[in-house]
């Protein structure tokens, strides 16, 4: 009798666990004919989370979102420049609004749109180089305000067998992005010398549609990375079965 229902209790607890959802994740069933609406409001009701994280699907806080390191090397063109930037911090990724979702679930493919209004970068720098044709050298502080960001992300999704139960892996990321408008500030440029740093501050401020381009894909490519670490906490921990149900 112990036995069987020392039996029972792992069969229970297996299914009630299975089948558990946080309420702030929304049900999306396959069959319904308006399952584009119903991820919208899905990733809606996660939004307001996010700034602060949501520790049981592992995702830390948003506002704002760390960063430890990117490294940019770009050996050729008009900006070639090697630069580290560490300490990153984005102020306000989380505000961003959905301009439109795509779905298919029979490939396995997802495409969001969205529109951040602002985003506000604080970073710690190094850099050498030369962006179109000037030479800048410098270490320090920086700080970049970015309007109107744009950004369409693509994910083409596995499927994989955990547990006896198929799950999404997220195994291609793609971000395409657009930026309105950029401010630049660069701190300590050239060894200190003020009048130097002023001058080259004013010349990135005055190309920075040409200096964002020329970096734009190594960017695109290690937001692509964050992207897809946060979708796959989710797909990871609760199976296809849960999530789209027939």
């Amino acid at each position: 009798m112990f036995r069987r229902l020392f039996w029972l209790f792992l069969l229970l607890n297996y299914v009630y666990g299975k089948s558990k959802l946080p309420s702030f994740i929304n049900i999306c069933h396959k069959s319904d004919p308006n399952i584009k609406q119903c991820l919208i409001n899905s990733i809606e009701s996660l939004r307001p989370f996010l700034a602060n994280g949501i520790e049981e699907l592992g995702i830390p806080s948003c506002e704002p979102l760390v960063i430890s390191e990117v490294l940019i090397d770009q050996g050729n063109g008009p900006v070639s420049v090697k630069s580290t930037y560490k300490n990153i911090k984005v102020f306000g990724p989380s505000e961003f609004l959905l301009r439109n979702v795509k779905i298919n679930l029979d490939k396995d493919r997802f495409k969001i749109k969205l529109f951040i209004p602002k985003l506000n970068i604080s970073t710690d720098y190094t850099m050498d180089g030369k962006i179109l044709m000037m030479p800048i050298s410098g270490s320090g502080a920086s700080t970049g305000n970015y309007s109107n960001v744009e950004a369409i992300m693509t994910m083409k999704a596995k499927k994989i067998q955990k547990d006896e139960e198929t799950y999404y892996n997220i195994e291609d990321c793609y971000v395409d992005f657009n930026i309105g408008h950029a401010e630049l500030h660069f701190d300590n440029l050239f060894n200190g010398n003020e009048e130097l740093g002023a001058s080259m501050n004013l010349f990135l401020n005055d190309n920075w549609k040409s200096v964002v381009n020329e970096i734009k894909p190594v960017l695109e490519d290690r937001i692509a990375g964050i992207f897809k670490k946060f979708a796959n906490k989710i797909f990871h921990k609760y199976p296809i079965s849960m999530l789209f149900p027939e």
